[in-house]
């Protein structure tokens, strides 16, 4: 893959779970020129196999193999979550240098309130900012470059700004038309609709759209030490975040 816009590229988002990729993921199928594929890594680790594009796979090889595929094919946008740790992308140079990773932070604080709402038995380790700057660091280590990061707080307070410069980043033209959309889910989304509806519900990136209860994450007696884990290591990601506007 050469970069030149109109390639089909393959582009990977990654994220720890509730940093808004989701609602991202949404207005980037707005657009219309990228085929966008829903967690295929995380439903793999969840499910043990994941169709995509018709093909089964059982194995983040067969998975990555499929990606790579049909990057060569068109533009492919992908979206996934590092609550679970995935070795073979961590171990696949030619994955981690053909596609274009990128990724996105949200304040810990904000993400594991979200993800503690919706599954209040959360591990540590599914919290995933550890696990997510694992890969940015892998990235980084074998392409010898910096992958565009974007800060969710930045996406809900400026989406067309940080959309641009998330376009501009990835080599792609910023549509604008991609910042509103009919309300509804993505069929990608089905095998974990709950984990959703917020998302799902809106027509737009809004601050407004959160599932975050009211919960002081630091003082909380399991929480807080989850927290005061992770919070390195998104600090290590905010800091290389896009600068927006």
């Amino acid at each position: 893959m050469n970069g030149r816009d109109g390639d089909g590229r393959l582009v990977v988002l990654w994220s720890a779970p509730r940093c808004r990729s989701t609602v991202f993921s949404r207005s980037i199928a707005e657009r219309g020129d990228f085929l966008v594929l829903h967690e295929p890594f995380s439903h793999l680790a969840d499910f043990g196999r994941e169709e995509i594009e018709g093909v089964e796979c059982r194995t983040e090889a067969e998975v990555i193999a499929r990606l790579l595929a049909l990057g060569r094919e068109r533009r492919v946008f992908v979206k996934d979550t590092t609550d679970f740790r995935f070795p073979g992308v961590l171990a696949d140079t030619r994955f981690l240098t053909e596609a274009r990773h990128t990724f996105i932070v949200r304040d810990p604080r904000e993400a594991i309130a979200s993800h503690y709402g919706l599954n209040p038995g959360l591990g540590r380790d599914e919290i995933g900012f550890a696990w997510l700057r694992e890969i940015h660091d892998r990235v980084v280590a074998v392409t010898g470059t910096e992958p565009a990061v974007v800060d969710a707080a930045d996406l809900v307070a400026a989406p067309a700004d940080t959309l641009r410069a998330y376009c501009a980043a990835i080599g792609v033209p910023f549509l604008e038309h991609a910042l509103t959309w009919r309300p509804g889910g993505l069929p990608g989304w089905r095998k974990t609709a709950r984990w959703h509806r917020d998302a799902s519900a809106s027509g737009t990136i809004s601050p407004a759209v959160t599932s975050r209860p009211a919960l002081d994450v630091p003082r909380h007696p399991v929480l807080g030490p989850f927290y005061l884990h992770h919070l390195p290591h998104y600090e290590h990601l905010w800091q290389r975040r896009l600068r927006v506007g």
